[in-house]
């Protein structure tokens, strides 16, 4: 049986502190000097991140000032995700792993199935969208959660989990957003566009097309729910040993200089 480092990281951190953790963890597996590391997180406080390559003008950065709230550059792609009400995932993986082996749609296809075994043990009738996109409308906007892409998990058609993935030096990194509770369209208070009527649609389509856990269960569930079931079911879906476990000192030290050098740096945030 394979075994995976499961680290439940409660203490809740800033933006450039996540970041910085996650490289930090996919840098040592990619190098062979960790096991493959499933990272389950939260953020304090809220933080907007943007896509490795979207427009830091997509950001309003007086609105996030004005309410207290982050902005970080992911080292992934995509577009704009508001944190804070959520369970993140990270996982780190070598490339000739089982679970990253093949491109990387195929590499999502097979990861997502352990977020839909923890979805439906909850008692969602989730799927994993297989390019649906392509029937639908390109996503030009600066919302991530609008439009679902490649195997990211919906229900009843409204997108839960949003997904990026990056591969680099032998490694994978995946990481992952599922909002549990809140307003998915609070994320157009804190991004441009170009007139307020703009902005209100923009927030009723995100309504119509995303979708928090709570809301799809109809109950509040905790971050530590959600937690111990996506550990329970990804262990069993894929015959994983999930070995609890924490950062190495030598990650600890590599995370923070990239903290410092990258993610709280305002020269690697607003680059674009």
């Amino acid at each position: 049986m394979r075994q995976i480092r499961a680290l439940q990281d409660c203490d809740f951190r800033d933006g450039a502190n996540n970041m910085a953790i996650d490289c930090a963890i996919f840098e040592a597996v990619a190098s062979g000097l960790q096991p493959p590391t499933l990272r389950l997180y939260g953020w304090r406080p809220f933080c907007l991140s943007l896509g490795y390559g979207q427009r830091t003008r997509d950001a309003d950065l007086d609105a996030l000032a004005d309410r207290g709230w982050d902005l970080v550059r992911r080292p992934t792609g995509g577009k704009a995700i508001l944190h804070g009400d959520e369970l993140t995932y990270s996982l780190c993986l070598p490339q000739h792993h089982p679970l990253a082996c093949g491109d990387i749609i195929e590499s999502y296809r097979r990861i997502s199935l352990g977020f839909l075994d923890a979805l439906q043990e909850l008692g969602l009738d989730a799927e994993s969208e297989r390019q649906k996109a392509s029937l639908r409308p390109a996503a030009v906007g600066p919302v991530c959660f609008e439009i679902p892409s490649h195997y990211e998990i919906s229900v009843s058609g409204r997108k839960l989990i949003g997904s990026a993935q990056m591969r680099r030096n032998g490694g994978l990194l995946q990481h992952g957003s599922i909002p549990l509770r809140g307003d998915l369209a609070r994320v157009c208070d804190v991004l441009s566009f170009a007139s307020e009527e703009a902005r209100a649609r923009q927030k009723i389509r995100l309504r119509e097309r995303a979708a928090t856990l709570s809301e799809l269960v109809g109950e509040t569930l905790t971050w530590s729910e959600l937690a111990n079931a996506i550990q329970r079911r990804f262990s069993l879906a894929f015959d994983l040993e999930l070995t609890s476990g924490q950062l190495s000192a030598a990650e600890t030290e590599r995370a923070g200089a990239l903290k410092q050098d990258r993610f709280s740096n305002p020269a690697w945030t607003r680059k674009r």
